[in-house]
């Protein structure tokens, strides 16, 4: 069903209700980036990002700079064990240096970083907002890797926006520098297990 409108299959209730699910399906890398940084700079109210394995420079700097020039901006990032590259470290650390979890925004707190650390719990890759999401995919094209993806709609974004609100909220915090460090330090020994 996830591919149905492309082929003119029967359609599900969601689409039949008028709903677009499923925008467009994201089948290279340079178009997964570009609808994932999307989300991004689009994003006014709510910025939720799953995975521990994002590495791609211009992404987190489009993340760095939406939370450093919108202060309402929410920010929760959820890790599924440690970060599995020195670059997702590094965004880490400038998110804390940009903003301090602390802080209190209207009365809500703006920068939440927090770490699944069940092993059983599987790892989830998404970003989204109030308005839109890319979901990464594994490759069409060989078995490395994931650079495909589903570019998704309002409805499903504020779906993923809320799953991600509790995982954030079930999840340790991970929201200084030094507990950053620490879970770099853990990863390094406990070997590598995904990119959002």
């Amino acid at each position: 069903m996830l591919f149905a409108h492309q082929d003119g299959a029967s359609v599900s209730a969601l689409e039949e209700s008028g709903t677009d699910v499923v925008v467009r399906v994201l089948t290279r890398w340079a178009d997964l980036m570009e609808a994932m940084i999307e989300v991004v700079v689009t994003a006014r109210e709510w910025l939720i990002v799953t995975g521990s394995r994002s590495r791609e420079k211009s992404y987190l700097a489009a993340i760095e700079t939406a939370v450093a020039q919108v202060p309402d901006l929410v920010h929760y990032r959820v890790l599924y064990g440690p970060p599995q590259y020195r670059e997702l470290t590094g965004h880490l650390l400038r998110l804390l240096e940009i903003r301090d979890p602390g802080e209190r925004r209207n009365g809500v707190q703006t920068l939440r970083i927090g770490i699944v650390d069940q092993p059983s719990a599987m790892e989830r890759f998404f970003v989204a907002s109030e308005c839109a999401a890319v979901v990464p995919l594994p490759s069409f094209h060989g078995a490395e890797g994931f650079d495909c993806g589903i570019l998704l709609g309002r409805e499903a974004a504020v779906g993923l926006v809320q799953h991600g609100r509790e995982a954030c909220a079930s999840a340790r915090s991970v929201e200084t520098t030094e507990a950053v460090l620490a879970l770099t330090a853990r990863g390094k020994t406990a070997g590598r297990r995904g990119e959002t």
